[in-house]
């Protein structure tokens, strides 16, 4: 296929019945890459025949996680209930055209020749064709089956992925593509939205590499071009089965509301069963141009949570702290900048500049800022104090160092490394012995920044402040 093929079509097609799952998501995005990397069209079709589970909220929060990752529809997003007039039309054509026959067979009928299994859908049972050749009962429930060709023995598809796949249509029976109540099955609903839409590639998950088989059936009887089809492996956990919420979130807003950024978590997923030499990091321009279905593995790819907290942490350094502001507002926290009424911009950027290098989300941006900002709380100080008392001369210090500060007319990061050595050499001690308990009185923990740093944030005011309050606790 050319490059730059620009009748590529492929279509995200996710079900309203839940939010959008992470491995949904990465469904997204290989369709998206592919039809990016060809010149094509991405589509989105919302499968919303279940009228019992599918749910607005749901249609909403799955076009907010995919504008969220800006994988965006190229075309007016397709309703699947909106087309119920095609579908119809289509059942009934293959009715005409001996494609698919009316089967009148009651769950009680079923029961009695073929089994509680099969009336109740407990185990695959083959129909056995009773209704074939069966007249019309006028008034009498019925549904449409799908009439399986007796000229040919099995299905083969060349898989993108997986290499060429058989199907022997022993497996197969007559299987129902229109319910009782004249709504559509899934296999015969997305052959006909599918051909409607153009489609040209199926990109989607391995579970779906079941329904294949009846899909090509159906694009055949009903004289659709069949497309392309690419299964790709499953997302799974930690110990290789199926990713569930104990491994890690699942939906894909959730990494939002934990402080990922959209492009960490696309670069993440699209390394999750396919790879470019030993590269990670992606910008997206670099994934469309480099990504092939011919690089997806075909085993199932293991979701680690510290490799995305990592990767996710290469991005956040990799930003202006104008960058991570704007990200925090846009995309975490509208109402961020309203804590810090006390700083000028430039403090909140150089705060923002010296964390982070620290943390690895959003999230841990924000709130490593806010403990900053306002400063520790009392309790944690007392803790805190408690552990520096059985230090050496750490009142006496503090005390010292106060004193050194207030005369300091020239508050800088040069100035305080002067005093602090100063006070090292004079008292014979370390610059960690200074260090440590000045991070608690400005932050509550032992662990920070530089504390020069900090200081020359909070300025001289507020360091004294603060440092008065820890000799208080």
């Amino acid at each position: 296929m050319d490059k730059r093929d620009t009748r590529v079509r492929v279509r995200f097609a996710p079900s309203p019945t839940g939010h959008l799952h992470v491995g949904g998501l990465r469904s997204a995005l290989f369709n998206w890459l592919f039809a990016r990397h060809h010149g094509g069209s991405f589509l989105l079709r919302i499968e919303d025949t279940d009228k019992e589970r599918s749910l607005p909220e749901y249609t909403n929060s799955i076009t907010e996680a995919l504008s969220w990752c800006s994988l965006i529809s190229d075309e007016p997003i397709v309703i699947q209930s909106e087309r119920a007039a095609e579908h119809v039309m289509v059942a009934q054509l293959m009715l005409k055209n001996g494609r698919a026959y009316k089967c009148y067979c009651t769950q009680e009928e079923l029961q009695q020749r073929l089994g509680a299994n099969a009336a109740e859908g407990l185990g695959y049972v083959k129909y056995d064709q009773a209704c074939r050749n069966t007249e019309d009962r006028a008034g009498v429930p019925y549904v449409i089956r799908f009439k399986l060709p007796d000229t040919i023995q099995e299905v083969v598809f060349n898989d993108l992925v997986h290499g060429d796949i058989v199907f022997n249509l022993d497996t197969l029976d007559d299987f129902i593509i229109v319910r009782s109540d004249g709504t559509p099955m899934y296999n015969f609903v997305v052959v006909v939205d599918d051909a409607s839409m153009n489609i040209t590639h199926v990109i989607r998950g391995e579970d779906h590499i079941s329904n294949t088989p009846k899909q090509i059936l159906l694009y055949q009887a009903c004289g659709f071009t069949v497309p392309q089809f690419a299964h790709v492996p499953m997302i799974l956990g930690p110990q290789g089965n199926r990713l569930s919420k104990r491994d890690a979130a699942t939906a894909a807003l959730d990494y939002r509301r934990q402080g990922f950024l959209p492009e960490a978590l696309c670069n993440y997923l699209v390394r999750l069963g396919w790879s470019h030499g030993d590269q990670e990091i992606f910008s997206m321009a670099e994934a469309i141009s480099l990504f092939s279905l011919k690089e997806v593995g075909k085993k199932g790819a293991i979701f680690d949570m510290k490799k995305l907290e990592w990767l996710n942490g290469m991005y956040m350094r990799s930003y202006t702290a104008q960058d991570l502001l704007h990200k925090i507002q846009h995309n975490f926290n509208q109402n961020f900048v309203d804590r810090f009424h006390l700083w000028t911009q430039e403090q909140l950027c150089a705060a923002i500049d010296l964390y982070k290098e620290r943390v690895k989300t959003l999230r841990e941006l924000q709130d490593s800022l806010y403990i900053l900002h306002d400063g520790p709380i009392i309790e944690n100080l007392v803790d805190a104090s408690r552990s520096l008392a059985q230090q050496v001369q750490v009142q006496q210090n503090m005390q010292m160092f106060e004193k050194k500060l207030m005369d300091i007319s020239d508050f800088t990061k040069p100035a305080l490394e002067r005093v602090v050595q100063e006070m090292c050499h004079d008292q014979g001690c370390k610059i960690s012995d200074i260090g440590q308990p000045v991070r608690v009185a400005l932050t509550g923990v032992t662990s920070s920044p530089s504390f020069y740093d900090l200081m020359c944030i909070l300025g001289k005011e507020e360091t004294l402040n603060r440092l008065r309050m820890l000799q208080k606790a």
